[in-house]
């Protein structure tokens, strides 16, 4: 089956992205620092929040992002639209994204890139499954298409906690995995940097999120 399936192409190259990454990291310290200090005063817990995901080839890495939930937090690995695990912190630096600055650190150290497949969770990789073999023949990344397309995710999810991670397993990663899929077959360096300058426009003004009835299709790449 594997076989049938297209294959990953090269985006950014790697010299350049560890560049750029260094000077990101560079320029977005005092918004990070901010960012920090809110982290500290409005919630305890560490700032950093550290987390283990799948990486290239199934290799476990870990990624780093400021902590936006409430320590020692219970329930399923997905937010949904009402979630009372997120401090109220942590829905301003979801909103602006600085949550996801420090993820320029897995850039810099090679367990990430730009542009990518984002990681997932242990639990939720089958690496049984040849479409999940074939996407992670990447590097995860920062950002991607797909991830453009899911600005608002947790809008789609269902308002019952424990029927979450049900839809996201069965409904949303196979839409993901397809999503990654055709842009990876056919991604240039070029279509990296269209998707990181997206990005940056989608977090100034609102992306039109995708719509249940997209998800909900059956095609299979």
């Amino acid at each position: 089956m594997s076989a049938t399936l297209p294959q990953v192409r090269p985006g950014i190259p790697r010299l350049l992205e560890v560049v750029v990454a260094l000077l990101g990291l560079t320029l977005v310290s005092p918004f990070v620092l901010l960012a920090m200090l809110v982290v500290r005063l409005t919630s305890p817990g560490p700032v950093v929040f550290r987390q283990q995901r799948i990486g290239r080839g199934g290799r476990p890495f870990t990624i780093f992002k400021l902590r936006t939930m409430k320590v020692d937090h219970d329930g399923p690995g997905v937010t949904g639209r009402v979630d009372t695990r997120v401090t109220p912190a942590g829905h301003w630096l979801r909103l602006t994204k600085l949550d996801e600055f420090p993820q320029l650190w897995n850039v810099v150290i090679g367990d990430m890139s730009f542009v990518g497949p984002r990681p997932e969770l242990t639990r939720y990789v089958n690496l049984d499954n040849p479409m999940w073999k074939r996407v992670l023949e990447a590097r995860p990344g920062i950002t991607d298409p797909v991830t453009l397309r899911l600005k608002d995710e947790s809008l789609l999810m269902p308002t019952a906690e424990a029927e979450r991670e049900r839809f996201y397993l069965e409904t949303l990663q196979p839409f993901k995995l397809r999503g990654y899929l055709e842009y990876l077959s056919h991604r240039t360096a070029w279509s990296d940097v269209g998707v990181v300058m997206a990005t940056v426009f989608g977090i100034l003004r609102r992306a039109k999120p995708a719509e249940l009835a997209e998800i909900l299709k059956t095609d299979q790449v």
